[in-house]
């Protein structure tokens, strides 16, 4: 039998496992099996649609641990620093023209893409739920929905519809909803990490 097929025969037997519980027990009958050698055979079990992978987010005791995990929070970070970034452009670069075009850049990013991103992050905390694209298109979509529907609402307040009303406004969205998927996926990631401990 084959280094494949024992492994697809204890991947039977227990339904969900961790690719290192896989190269213990793999280890017992194929001592020379290395870890990097384990990854390799359920990449390649995965690309033959055999078994199917799960993302199992780390443990973590903390949301500030959770935090430091900066490649499972990049959307967080890129989002943050997009809208800080486009408002210090706003207010201290100036508006001659080779300036001018990072304000366009940065400006249509915030305004067309981040409110509706973090938005999708917050309702589609699980990132197997949409892929990219879809993310993408639904991201750009709940943007055109979200900036009309704060503008509509500052036209109501005292301060109207001008350019630093908007702008305070889009952060503080931009930020309530990143806090919100934050939460969310913190909660899921303490979930399952609480799941996997007493299995």
């Amino acid at each position: 039998m084959s280094v494949d097929e024992q492994a697809l025969r204890i991947l039977e037997r227990n339904s969900a496992t961790t690719v290192q519980e896989l190269h213990d027990v793999l280890s017992t009958r194929y001592p020379s099996l290395t870890k990097t050698e384990a990854v390799d055979l359920v990449w390649r079990l995965a690309g033959q649609d055999k078994v199917e992978l799960e993302d199992v987010p780390p443990a973590t005791k903390s949301l500030a641990e959770y935090l430091r995990h900066w490649e499972r929070n990049l959307w967080l970070y890129g989002s943050l620093a997009i809208s800080l970034a486009t408002v210090l452009v706003i207010y201290t670069m100036p508006s001659e023209f080779p300036f001018v075009a990072v304000r366009w850049v940065l400006g249509s990013i915030f305004v067309l893409f981040i409110p509706g991103y973090v938005t999708v992050e917050a309702l589609f905390p699980r990132g197997r739920e949409l892929d990219s694209i879809e993310r993408f298109a639904l991201s750009v979509g709940l943007s055109l929905a979200l900036v009309p529907l704060v503008g509509l609402l500052l036209n109501y307040t005292p301060w109207g519809i001008r350019l630093t009303p908007i702008v305070i406004s889009l952060t503080i969205l931009t930020i309530g909803l990143a806090a919100i998927a934050l939460a969310r996926q913190y909660r899921i990631s303490a979930e399952r990490s609480e799941t996997l401990s007493n299995l």
